[in-house]
């Protein structure tokens, strides 16, 4: 008999969703190409250039051509669509998110220290 720990999983869900994927790329690389952020969030390379059109369009970026190649540019102050979160910028989040992992300070109790709201990696 099937429990909760034996049964097939009925969906795949995850927290951020593909356009916040695609934003977090951009965050991290912004000279970065279309096949590469597909690649690095396992999409097409159609379904990217549709979130990068919705982004655009929305106001979160701007591209910006550069020879052959696109820059995109971040909206400064771009605030999350969601009306629970409209009152904050995605700037914190993607700062927290596009930032190089690095290797907590390990605590004395085992757990890694939490970051206090709105602070940016170090």
């Amino acid at each position: 008999m099937d429990n909760e720990h034996t049964a097939p999983r009925r969906s795949r869900w995850t927290f951020l969703t593909n356009h916040a994927r695609v934003l977090i790329a951009i965050a991290r690389d912004p000279g970065i190409r279309l096949r590469d952020i597909a690649a690095s969030c396992d999409l097409t390379e159609r379904t990217v250039q549709a979130i990068v059109t919705d982004l655009q369009t929305d106001g979160y970026l701007t591209r910006i051509r550069d020879g052959r190649r696109n820059r995109y540019v971040i909206a400064p102050g771009a605030r999350f669509r969601h009306p629970a979160e409209a009152d904050h910028e995605i700037a914190g989040l993607l700062a927290y998110l596009a930032a190089p992992l690095t290797a907590p300070a390990a605590a004395a109790d085992g757990v890694p220290p939490a970051r206090p709201a709105g602070e940016s990696p170090a």
